[in-house]
């Protein structure tokens, strides 16, 4: 889950959507950043401390967003009280955290943390409490070694498994940042606008790689599904700017593959595991009768190719199909424009 950083656009396109005004897909709108102090982002605002913090969840939730999303600095206190107005009205709290570790997120009571394992900050040996650490070195010495079978792993795991923590799969992201590993694909150049397009390859050509910290979140994540945990998938569109949403939920399934699940097991992380985490499994998720007709008709068989998943030929939402081409088409060359 994203966060909105134009929320009332958020909403206002999930309005028009729902009412038929303009086509377009099923819309979960969640929180713009519940941020603490130490905030880097210009469009977010910066949490006073725990009463601030409650009445921001409120407000949001007020306006009609579905989750909620904690960021690098918040602080116990303020998650909690965010955790507890979500919870109150049946809505989801996932992070993307730093301060706060993964153990004390599972027992404040978060649903979700982003980003696979990479950034769980009790891992690096300079993290103090309510604090992030000074920097990553510590951190990306140690992760490198961990294994599914590492003592603080498989606690970590074992706790986030009893407490229902779901972790989101963003594999694309950390692919983003390894120069010598992201293929150029002609459709998401196509995509894009001329100056993201000339942005995301000059970033191609500056960013180091960082290939084994790919391959140490794509074990990780196996050995957390094995041993008993939820793992749900998502591109995460930022980074160095060639992940495009659509596009890179293909390439997330398509790395689940490689991080050893079959392709089945990696497509049912992407639909299942996502409508059961939001509590409409019951009506989307999976084919069955009387669930919604929300379908991807694609040409081949993913079932054992999963590079067919790219091919992608019909969308079909409640029931109404849209032709995928011509939908890419319509964006051609505008990805990127504000």
């Amino acid at each position: 889950m994203r966060a909105s950083v134009e929320p009332y656009a958020d909403l206002n396109l999930k309005n028009w959507i729902d009412s038929g005004k303009i086509p377009g897909p099923k819309i979960h709108v969640t929180s713009p950043y519940m941020e603490g102090k130490g905030n880097y982002r210009l469009p977010v605002h910066e949490l006073t401390g725990p009463e601030d913090a409650r009445r921001t969840a409120e407000f949001w939730a007020d306006q009609g967003v579905t989750s909620f999303k904690a960021f690098v600095h918040i602080t116990r206190a303020e998650l909690k009280e965010v955790i507890e107005v979500a919870h109150k009205r049946g809505l989801k709290v996932t992070g993307h955290l730093c301060l706060i570790t993964y153990h004390e997120a599972a027992d404040l009571g978060i649903d979700d943390i982003e980003h696979g394992f990479i950034l769980a900050s009790e891992f690096d040996p300079e993290k103090k409490p309510d604090t992030c650490p000074p920097s990553a070195a510590g951190k990306d010495a140690v992760f490198i070694d961990l294994t599914g079978k590492s003592p603080q792993v498989h606690e970590l795991f074992q706790t986030l498994i009893q407490h229902h923590v779901a972790i989101t799969s963003t594999l694309t992201a950390v692919e983003g940042y390894s120069s010598d590993r992201p293929p150029l694909q002609q459709r998401v150049l196509d995509a894009m606008s001329p100056q993201a397009q000339a942005g995301y390859l000059a970033q191609r050509v500056l960013q180091p790689p960082t290939r084994l910290f790919l391959k140490k979140e794509m074990e990780l994540e196996y050995a957390f599904v094995k041993a008993g945990g939820t793992l749900l998938a998502g591109p995460d569109p930022t980074g160095l700017g060639g992940t495009l949403p659509g596009f890179g939920d293909q390439r997330q399934i398509e790395f689940l593959v490689e991080a050893g699940f079959t392709p089945v097991e990696a497509i049912h992380i992407a639909t299942e595991n996502g409508a059961r985490f939001l509590k409409e499994d019951d009506r989307i998720g999976t084919l069955a009768p009387g669930k919604l007709a929300d379908l991807v008709i694609v040409r081949g068989d993913p079932s054992s190719t999963i590079s067919d998943i790219e091919n992608v030929e019909i969308v079909f939402k409640d029931g109404v199909g849209y032709d995928s081409a011509k939908l890419i088409d319509s964006v051609r060359g505008l990805v990127g424009l504000r």
